[in-house]
């Protein structure tokens, strides 16, 4: 079967030549597929047509192989985890950057400034967001395409949101895949942007190689309320918006935080984080600033430690998705939910100790681990 690609990206898979492509449904691909009233499911394709196209690097596919991750179908799910593992020997090539700060500091137009300069310069730049919006909301506050509209509307940029109404473990797990996505789609320089919440930079963290914070000229305060532990994961600070009248505050910022670094400990990788200052609007100190990211990634590659922090980040995930997944076994074990109320009450009553209680549901749920002690 042929795998059209729709739109911009015009491509015929089997022979490689421009065609003019077919009236195709909503995911782009053959008509063969559309129902009469409603599109098929993404799960009822052929994960080899939706991995040709992602190989090619069409967005349309990409965007929709992203939904099915995000999807909480169970048969979806599976055709997630298969595309997952089809597109694992094709990721790793990239340039994973994580972008942290308060509110208000500008991440999304410092991605944009940087993003439509490293196209410029013949990259492929893919832009995500980590942000556990609260479920009463039902939406994101954070990634719409509309705040990189310049950005989005590059052919060899992707822009997408983040999954709606999770919690930060679901997003997170979503975001790591979809970057497996954008690898395999031949992305070479990936952001991901968080909320700047607390443990959203955790998440990001955990997956990207560098990881540069913002923060608004000015110091005082603002130094001594920053988390030191958010510190201590930042590669890079760099102080935004520094120009007008803002770019002596920034230059004073710049200063108070390149001291207080001297009391951080050397990172294990021998990099010692480093202190910028820049203007999007201006667009003043963004081409030096890339050079030094792009000197610290050559830092990673001759030390090792590039494919090594992959490779821990690997593992970290593996044990993260194994807790998770354990958790929500338990939880919704009938067994357990069954006896949850009584368990409380005989807990607040003190006739069992909490974690004599959390023992015995654990033996309901998994009697087979209890019976090897």
């Amino acid at each position: 079967m042929h795998f059209f690609v729709p739109k911009d990206d015009n491509f015929d898979i089997s022979n490689h030549s421009k065609t003019s492509p077919p009236t195709t449904n909503l995911y782009g691909l053959p008509n063969q597929y559309k129902l009469e009233k409603k599109v098929a499911p993404i799960s009822t394709y052929p994960i080899a047509d939706f991995l040709a196209g992602i190989r090619a690097g069409n967005r349309s596919i990409l965007a929709k192989a992203i939904t099915c991750i995000e999807s909480k179908k169970e048969e979806d799910k599976a055709f997630a985890k298969a595309l997952i593992n089809a597109c694992l020997p094709n990721s790793g090539n990239a340039k994973k950057i994580g972008i942290t700060g308060a509110p208000g500091v500008g991440k999304s137009t410092f991605i944009e400034t940087l993003g439509v300069q490293l196209l410029t310069q013949g990259h492929r730049v893919a832009v995500l967001a980590i942000d556990p919006s609260s479920q009463s909301s039902g939406g994101s506050i954070l990634g719409d395409k509309t705040r990189m509209a310049q950005l989005a509307a590059q052919s060899e940029a992707f822009v997408r949101p983040s999954a709606a109404g999770e919690t930060l473990g679901g997003v997170a797990r979503k975001t790591r895949e979809a970057i497996v996505l954008c690898e395999a789609a031949g992305y070479d320089i990936i952001f991901v942007e968080t909320v700047g919440v607390g443990q959203s930079e955790v998440a990001v963290h955990s997956m990207v190689d560098c990881f540069v914070l913002l923060l608004l000229p000015g110091a005082g305060d603002e130094l001594q309320g920053i988390k030191r532990g958010i510190v201590e994961m930042a590669n890079f600070l760099c102080i935004h918006k520094a120009d007008g009248t803002r770019l002596p505050l920034a230059k004073e910022a710049q200063r108070a935080y390149r001291s207080a670094l001297h009391y951080f400990p050397t990172p294990t990788h021998g990099w010692q984080p480093e202190v910028w200052h820049c203007s999007s609007t201006a667009k003043e100190g963004i081409t030096d600033f890339w050079e030094r990211i792009s000197q610290y990634f050559e830092h990673l590659t001759k030390s090792g430690f590039l494919l090594q922090n992959r490779q821990e980040q690997a593992l970290y995930w593996l044990e993260q998705t194994i807790e998770q997944e354990l958790k929500q076994k338990f939880y919704r074990h009938p067994s357990v939910a069954s006896n949850w109320e009584a368990t409380k009450a005989v807990v607040l009553a003190k006739s069992l100790s909490p974690f004599d209680a959390a023992e015995q549901l654990l033996a309901i749920a998994f009697p087979s681990l209890d019976k090897k002690k």
